[in-house]
């Protein structure tokens, strides 16, 4: 069957973009996105509906970490986890303005993506915590789930900022890319993924 578009004739967006997150990983970042304002903001801790934010927000947690071993390239931890020394490396890079471009997660990025999940996960035990009977009003687990809520936020907002600077600096709407789920192709020195500049 022919295609619509012959290469030359394909829509700029397609012709110089790749597929880089897919549908999964776009709907657990904007779920995430969604419930930690409602829960943050909007909706009283210790009610029905936070708890039920709650839940949306590890059921899809935990269909994200399954993904992160069996889904599309990208999406898999190995494309983005990198080791320490590779990230400060990366930063540095960042500090002096010589970072390359990664069409996936950077070191940073996918450093941050982890500590953020761990959050979420700590943050949703701790909250499904304090609805059992042994843990009912036991300050401990109240006081880690309102620390690692607000590490959440705080680790949220550095994130967004890095965004808006690497959209800045490589002159890519990072935000845009989370919706359409498409990258600009790689070219010159940008990186494919993180774990393609894995070092020891």
């Amino acid at each position: 069957m022919a295609t619509l578009f012959s290469r030359s004739q394909a829509p700029a967006r397609v012709r110089y973009t790749v597929p880089v997150w897919d549908p999964l990983v776009r709907i657990f970042h904007w779920t995430v996105v969604l419930g930690v304002a409602l829960n943050s903001f909007i909706l009283q801790s210790g009610k029905a509906p936070h708890r039920y934010v709650g839940y949306v927000v590890a059921a899809a947690l935990a269909v994200r970490i399954v993904w992160g071993g069996v889904g599309s390239a990208h999406a898999r931890f190995s494309d983005f986890v990198a080791s320490p020394r590779t990230v400060v490396s990366h930063l540095r890079a960042v500090i002096a303005r010589r970072d390359r471009r990664y069409v996936g997660h950077n070191p940073a990025g996918g450093a941050m993506a982890l500590a953020l999940m761990g959050l979420l996960a700590l943050t949703c035990l701790t909250g499904w915590m304090q609805g059992l009977d042994a843990f009912w009003g036991v300050q401990w687990v109240e006081e880690a789930h309102a620390i690692c809520a607000n590490l959440i936020l705080a680790m949220a907002t550095v994130h967004v900022l890095a965004a808006i600077a690497e959209s800045v600096a490589h002159r890519e709407n990072l935000v845009l890319a989370m919706i359409t789920g498409r990258k600009r192709r790689a070219r010159g020195t940008d990186v494919d993924h993180a774990g393609s500049a894995r070092g020891g």
